[in-house]
């Protein structure tokens, strides 16, 4: 999934190398255990997030193979 997140960040001009995001992860776990009443929040936004870089990586594949088959015609 990290794989994701990067493909995606890299595409709207952010690049974070995955040692920072395992700190931003462990960081979050940190909250949610601390303040469990967050988790509701953080876990909605975390997914919105990546729902988000998951659409955007769908539809650029799916352009790049409209692309390549309108090419071999």
């Amino acid at each position: 999934m990290s794989g994701v997140v990067e493909k995606g960040l890299k595409k709207i001009g952010i690049t974070v190398s995955k040692p920072i995001l395992a700190i931003i992860c462990i960081i979050f776990g940190i909250v949610v255990i601390a303040v469990p009443e967050l988790l509701g929040i953080l876990v909605g936004i975390f997914l919105i997030i990546e729902g988000v870089l998951l659409l955007t990586d769908y539809m650029e594949i799916r352009k790049q193979q409209t692309r390549s088959s309108s090419e071999k015609q």
